[in-house]
């Protein structure tokens, strides 16, 4: 079981920049993979980025060049620093967790409940 709680999300003006918050608790050493994802309400759940570990991230190509996701060598926290938002990045983001255990082995996916980003002027 892993518990994911973001925090971090605020209106910012176009062009302004801001860090996401993801505190992850629970079995941690059976997470393989944790992600950012977004949500616009009326949308499909967006994929942002991915980190695998320190040297194996991905990027949407909507994100790539301006975010940046990271996280703590015990994955108890995960980041997400914002720069050059704008306003269709307006989304909740939410963070989630991907874990490995057993034999056979079984995947299990956790979620957090999300953090709204508003860009606006």
């Amino acid at each position: 079981q892993v518990d994911l709680v973001e925090s971090g999300g605020a209106e910012v003006r176009p062009g302004g920049s801001l860090t996401l918050t993801c505190a992850a608790s629970g079995s941690l050493r059976q997470i393989v993979k944790m992600d950012w994802y977004r949500l616009v309400p009326g949308n499909e759940r967006e994929w942002v980025a991915t980190i695998r570990s320190a040297h194996n991230l991905q990027y949407s190509d909507a994100a790539r060049g301006r975010f940046t996701i990271s996280r703590t060598d015990a994955k108890d926290f995960m980041y997400l620093q914002m720069n050059n938002l704008r306003p269709e990045d307006t989304a909740a983001y939410f963070c989630h967790a991907e874990t490995i255990r057993g034999t056979p082995e079984r995947r299990s996916h956790y979620w957090g409940q999300g953090t709204q980003v508003t860009v606006s002027s």
